[in-house]
């Protein structure tokens, strides 16, 4: 049996699982209510004072987050941290949710999720991130595998705030699923903002659509290929002057988001457009979204 900082005791019913970043396993807590729980365990190496002061800066993101409450949020119940031998381990005690987006996916029928059914999870999903964003939190790399979904079709949104403690973690770079929901200036190594997030649920929002990725690049080169050939190619003024990918590499023809994807009808196009601009600052937002006609007329 272990016990957390906030006295919550746990134990676990099944061995922990490797995830993409640390350890996952499924626990039951001692006493009070008996909740199923989800245990994730992280060890990262501090490599330096700097990295540290970083690493402490997000472990108290994290605590913060732990006070938040919100339906569409997975609920962080505790998080302890402890130093050994160069390295900060942590401990994330969340609620138990047993399935993930990417897995519900799977079993949709061929005939697709229903209209109905992908605007309720559109609205649940966007309501959960202008919350975070609201919150001065950017998920970084939303995607179907942190997105769970409860028996009662609930979806919450996992992983919050953890993005900039993964950059420390070298299972990072060879996450290949997480390159396909990843906007075109973290490919490009730009600074980004809260925008990050919106390009990603039009990922997200296309492939509730089209039950499979919009954009499936094995590199991050390919990514952008691909990304181009659905939005077009931006401007050479547009493309981030220091970034490591030349805008000589890019071979596509220049145009905007103009034809549609042909499955989708108008509205359905017009919201994906606004998710997957180039410029994060034409991006709609996680608010304006929230009010577009997709979700808001039957």
């Amino acid at each position: 049996m272990d016990c957390s900082a906030e006295n919550l005791c746990y134990k676990l019913v099944a061995r922990a699982r490797n995830g993409a970043f640390g350890k996952m396993s499924k626990a039951r807590e001692v006493g009070g209510n008996q909740r199923l729980l989800m245990v994730k365990t992280l060890s990262i190496a501090k490599e330096s004072p700097e990295s540290t002061a970083v690493l402490n800066h997000e472990v108290e993101l994290l605590l913060q987050i732990k006070d938040f409450n919100h339906p569409n949020i997975v609920k962080l119940l505790d998080v302890s941290a402890s130093t050994m031998n160069g390295r900060l381990n942590l401990t994330m005690v969340s609620q138990y949710v047993k399935e993930d987006l990417s897995t519900y996916l799977a079993k949709a029928p061929v005939s697709g999720l229903g209209r109905d059914n992908i605007k309720n999870a559109m609205l649940q999903l966007l309501s959960g991130l202008e919350f975070l964003h609201t919150n001065g939190v950017i998920h970084h790399y939303l995607n179907p595998e942190n997105i769970l979904v409860s028996s009662r079709g609930e979806l919450k949104i996992a992983d919050f705030g953890l993005a900039h403690i993964y950059k420390f973690s070298t299972a990072h770079s060879s996450c290949v699923v997480r390159l396909w929901y990843r906007a075109p200036e973290v490919l490009l190594k730009s600074t980004h903002m809260t925008a990050v997030d919106m390009w990603s649920v039009g990922c997200i929002f296309a492939e509730l659509l089209l039950l499979k990725p919009l954009f499936d690049g094995a590199t991050e080169v390919e990514q952008l290929q691909k990304i181009f050939q659905v939005i077009g190619l931006p401007s050479e003024e547009n493309w981030p002057p220091n970034s490591p990918i030349p805008y000589s590499s890019m071979k596509r023809p220049k145009g905007p988001f103009t034809q549609p994807l042909p499955p989708l009808s108008h509205v359905e196009n017009d919201l994906l457009a606004k998710c997957l601009q180039f410029l994060p600052s034409l991006r709609i937002s996680a608010t304006e979204a929230l009010a577009h006609p997709f979700l808001t007329k039957r």
